[in-house]
């Protein structure tokens, strides 16, 4: 360039958000774990600290760096140090059975685990199968004495904001799980836009309900230090404790599944608060008896749409105030629809089998269709799939939806086969794989009924062996070897499983008897 004059620009990254709020909030209090709790000063440093542990570790650039983590101090210092190592942070669903964990573990390639108590066992013996290194809270390998152990470095800006950030894995719904890559530039925005959508400030306080480990807490891990608010975490989401701590803290935000908010309602508080709760929830959206018993107990609830693949809330329903004076039943319709791309989001588009816009009638089906700044760089070491997932420029949702005329996207139905339980993906095709392989089954379906507490509930449709027989109990505990406990059907059915002229399964048949017969059984319970 040319004279004295030069234009600067700096790479993008989530993490500078945590330098800007400890340079003029340095003595405000940035996080809360049970007992312990620590300033924006000394929540920085721990960050830096654990930076320079993770490069004596041997961590370089481009390493994967797992996370065995609940929603502690330790996974939020993860998400500050290993990106700003340029190392690539690899969060791990605490749900998953050892095995699941296992092949997340060998896919990513990850060279370091990091847990916190609750799986520092697990951690041990996985890093122990591989020959890679760990490092977990109470352990003979702890993790504040690890990171004590080193001098705070400076905050290293990334060389490139598109660079790779993080690799989440879905639920897997063909039944291998998909590493799902984040860059810098995505996840900063991604932070904004929530930010932004739910209001936060300084002032505010958000309790840690929703996994970190899942879409980075849709970003929440770096949003509240965008607005410089305080992180109340929680180990396990159990309805008394949450209560507690929404009110010793006086928290003012927090994300969860509507399963979580099932229990929340179920619970109750023991005494009325004037304060509100400014809550998002995703997943599925909340019925309309929900959201009465939730506002009741101060909680304002705002739903959300995305996925893995868009950094998590890629949609926002964004409320008008000129429906508050409608009636309750067109509000509560109004509230389950998925909503307008979020303010960092291209437009989101319905598409046609032919790749065009449907009209925005309300009436018309297609699949959902996103792009931006915040779709996915692809999936890790899959570039078929990633190929596949693309049609136009677009990223194919597979949730097949409708348009209103303003501009507001409602779900018409899910991926056909997908089951999701308490906000959690199951692949039907993951847990048949695992009961065909019992020595009295000949083929299985699994298929999702709906089920009050979850959602969804996982059912077995199974086929036996001629002369063989097999009591549900055996089957429960043959499937919990292999699979995560939420992911195991406890509801059993012996037939034969009706099919296709080419022999594939009919599962649109399995599907409509089993909710019409549930369906049944409940009205007549009534």
């Amino acid at each position: 360039m040319n004279g004295s004059t030069q234009v600067w620009r700096e790479e993008l990254s989530p993490t500078t958000f945590l330098e800007r709020a400890a340079g003029f909030l340095a003595d405000k209090v940035a996080v809360v774990d049970g007992q312990r709790q620590f300033t924006y000063a000394e929540f920085a440093s721990r960050c830096r600290r654990l930076q320079a542990a993770l490069v004596s570790a041997g961590v370089r650039p481009g390493d994967r760096v797992a996370a065995w983590c609940t929603n502690s101090h330790v996974m939020l210092e993860l998400h500050q140090a290993v990106p700003a190592c340029g190392a690539v942070l690899v969060p791990l669903n605490t749900r998953l059975a050892a095995a699941e964990v296992d092949q997340l573990l060998d896919h990513s390639g990850a060279s370091l685990i990091v847990a916190t108590r609750e799986h520092a066992v697990q951690a041990a013996e996985a890093a122990g199968r591989r020959s890679i290194g760990w490092v977990a809270e109470s352990s003979s390998r702890d993790y504040d004495e690890w990171v004590a152990a080193h001098e705070p470095v400076e905050h290293r800006w990334v060389a490139s904001e598109e660079q790779l950030l993080s690799i989440n894995y879905t639920s897997g719904t063909t039944g291998t799980p998909k590493g799902v890559m984040y860059h810098h530039r995505g996840a900063y925005l991604q932070a904004l836009a929530m930010v932004h959508h739910a209001g936060l400030t300084a002032e505010s306080r958000y309790l840690w309900t929703l996994p970190m480990f899942h879409c980075h807490g849709w970003s929440f891990t770096w949003a509240v230090a965008a607005a410089g608010g305080m992180h109340v975490c929680t180990r396990s989401v159990e309805p008394a404790e949450v209560w507690r701590l929404e009110e010793a803290h006086g928290v003012t935000h927090l994300s969860a599944a509507p399963t979580v908010l099932t229990m929340l309602a179920e619970h109750g508080r023991s005494s009325p608060s004037d304060r509100r709760v400014h809550v998002d929830t995703g997943g599925a959206p909340p019925t309309p008896i929900l959201l009465e018993r939730l506002d009741a107990l101060g909680l304002d609830v705002t739903h959300l749409y995305g996925l893995t693949e868009t950094y998590g809330p890629v949609a926002v329903n964004v409320w008008r105030s000129e429906w508050d004076s409608l009636p309750t039943d067109r509000r509560a319709a109004l509230r389950a629809r998925q909503g307008v791309a979020n303010i960092v989001s291209m437009p989101l588009s319905i598409l046609d089998a032919a790749g065009d816009a449907v009209p925005a009638d309300g009436r018309t089906p297609g699949e959902i269709a996103v792009r931006g700044n915040t779709v996915m760089a692809g999936y890790f070491r899959d570039e078929v799939t990633t190929a596949a997932s693309m049609r136009a420029g677009h990223l194919l949702t597979g949730d097949v939806a409708v348009m209103h005329p303003d501009g507001y996207l409602e779900i018409r139905d899910r991926r056909k086969d997908v089951i999701i339980s308490g906000g959690e993906n199951i692949s039907s095709v993951e847990v048949e794989r695992v009961l065909d392989t019992h020595p009295a089954v000949v083929e299985s379906a699994v298929i999702g009924v709906p089920d009050d507490r979850w959602g969804e509930a996982p059912v077995a449709v199974v086929r036996l062996r001629e002369g063989c027989s097999v009591e549900d109990a055996e089957l429960i505990a043959f499937a919990r070897e292999h699979l995560a406990g939420y992911k195991v059907p406890r509801l059993y059915e012996y037939r034969d499983l009706p099919k296709t002229p080419t022999g594939k399964i009919q599962k649109n048949l399995l599907r409509d008897d089993l909710r019409s017969r549930r369906a049944g059984e409940r009205s007549g319970e009534s």
